[in-house]
């Protein structure tokens, strides 16, 4: 095993190389493969991303290590079958953010003549784009992944495109796919097609937003944070008898929990 840059990422490298000996490791660490793992890392993930959305400082500590863990995880089993190491992992990062950053680490400086009409998203994008092709990419659309949630990889399926030239020239556009997505959906007459509008449909939407520069992704969190804490505002006015109102009334709770949010909420 290589050696790490500091005592605390040697002990940790160490701690999985033991939990995954098959003779004194553990029995479940030893079982698991890059499959089995990947949900845990796609999770832990997910987890900073929580602590930082409330702030939690400590939380985002503990949650970095565990998702530093999946990483040290995936390098071991990788290294155990002689792909790489955790070392390896390491170069390839560093040898990456240094060939995308040739203003910081390299000759190039940003206001040069190759600069001139483009902006650094354009040079960072074309830097990836450039790394894609490298590794036999041949279509625009190739490595966006697959894991990635519905919604966000659908705006970087978008993204690729309109890197293309194949976007809206405008929202109107964007807007009237909308509408006609909607049609489309009340149209449907099976099951299928209903799945296939509605998704239509959200694709649209996802385009909507992203040509009012709004991030669909973060726009739907909050979305979800407001339904979420009006209902919950709903069920402490109903006093434990939400369930029991009829939809005019459950619809008065909610009209009053947004009357008292004016001015502090959008």
């Amino acid at each position: 095993m290589s050696a790490a840059s500091t005592p605390n990422l040697s002990r940790l490298l160490a701690i999985m190389a033991r939990l995954r000996d098959p003779a004194r490791g553990c029995e479940w660490d030893c079982a698991q493969t890059f499959a089995t793992i990947a949900p845990y890392t796609i999770e832990e993930a997910y987890e900073v991303d929580d602590a930082i959305a409330r702030g939690d400082m400590a939380g985002l500590k503990e949650e970095l290590g565990d998702l530093l863990l999946q990483v040290v995880f995936h390098a071991r089993m990788a290294e155990e079958l002689g792909l790489f190491s955790f070392d390896d992992v390491a170069a390839a990062i560093s040898a990456k953010m240094e060939a995308r950053h040739p203003h910081v680490f390299g000759p190039h400086v940003f206001g040069d003549e190759s600069d001139q009409g483009h902006s650094r998203e354009d040079r960072w994008e074309s830097a990836k784009a450039a790394e894609r092709s490298s590794k036999g990419a041949t279509s625009a659309m190739d490595g966006v992944a697959l894991a990635l949630p519905a919604l966000m990889r659908a705006e970087k399926l978008q993204k690729r495109a309109v890197r293309q030239g194949f976007d809206w020239p405008d929202p109107s556009g964007a807007a009237s796919k909308v509408y006609e997505e909607i049609q489309e959906l009340a149209d449907a007459s099976s099951d299928a097609e209903r799945v296939a509008e509605a998704g239509d449909l959200l694709f649209a939407a996802v385009n909507l937003a992203r040509k009012h520069g709004v991030a669909p992704e973060e726009a739907l969190r909050q979305a979800n944070a407001k339904f979420e804490r009006r209902f919950r505002g709903m069920e402490q006015l109903a006093e434990g008898r939400f369930a029991q109102l009829t939809l005019d009334q459950q619809e008065e709770l909610w009209q009053s929990v947004k009357a008292s949010e004016r001015g502090e909420t959008a």
